[in-house]
């Protein structure tokens, strides 16, 4: 069976039942860093401060049995060309559009992670003034940081002109902004869009 992500939520309870249930249900650690956004951004849309998803994963349909005249089983399927980022959606009148990925390396974020027809989807978002950044999770180190697509698009583009083919730990913890854990939003990047975007007026100079 396929579902599609945070399609499985039920986000009609009224709104402070709905805290309690991110509270009970999602206080636990070592979750994915997919796990980490689909919790907040459910949390983001259950009190009406941005609609962002998860993109699914473009699957083709080979073979459907009929077990039940009731029911169908998907008995062969096959995932096609990856789609572009992990998450689209908006927030304060703004299209958002961002990555995240996870690394066990501990001094650096390999560009490998990466793929090159999406670094090219990212630098269009931006190009036509959307808000475009990745979100790197070091997983032994366990630190989550923000960075604002440019810089990823500078290493990218550097690593054909015999660059490094990554991006240094020591850079991002310089340029990218750390996102602590917290509890309700569990990853928190909205307000760092809020201080880098919004506070100082760059959406409007834009």
């Amino acid at each position: 069976m396929l579902h599609y992500p945070n399609g499985k939520k039920n986000i009609r309870a009224a709104k402070n039942r709905k805290q309690e249930n991110f509270s009970n249900k999602h206080a636990n650690r070592g979750m994915t860093l997919e796990e980490d956004l689909n919790i907040t951004n459910e949390y983001y849309l259950s009190i009406g401060k941005a609609v962002i998803h998860k993109k699914p994963t473009p699957v083709q349909i080979v073979n459907v049995s009929y077990p039940k005249r009731s029911a169908a089983i998907i008995t062969e399927a096959y995932f096609k060309l990856a789609s572009t980022t992990d998450y689209n959606g908006v927030y304060k009148g703004k299209y958002i559009d961002f990555e995240a990925k996870e690394t066990k390396n501990k001094t650096s974020f390999p560009l490998n992670n990466f793929h090159a027809h999406q670094i090219e989807h990212m630098k269009k978002v931006d190009e036509q003034g959307g808000i475009c950044f990745v979100i790197l999770k070091f997983v032994y180190l366990d630190t989550i940081y923000f960075l604002e697509a440019k810089h990823l698009f500078y290493f990218w583009d550097n690593q054909f002109q015999n660059g490094r083919k990554s991006i240094p730990f020591m850079y991002i913890e310089e340029n990218g902004i750390q996102i602590p854990l917290g509890f309700n939003p569990r990853v928190d990047y909205l307000s760092i869009i809020d201080n880098i975007y919004f506070s100082k007026g760059r959406i409007n100079h834009d």
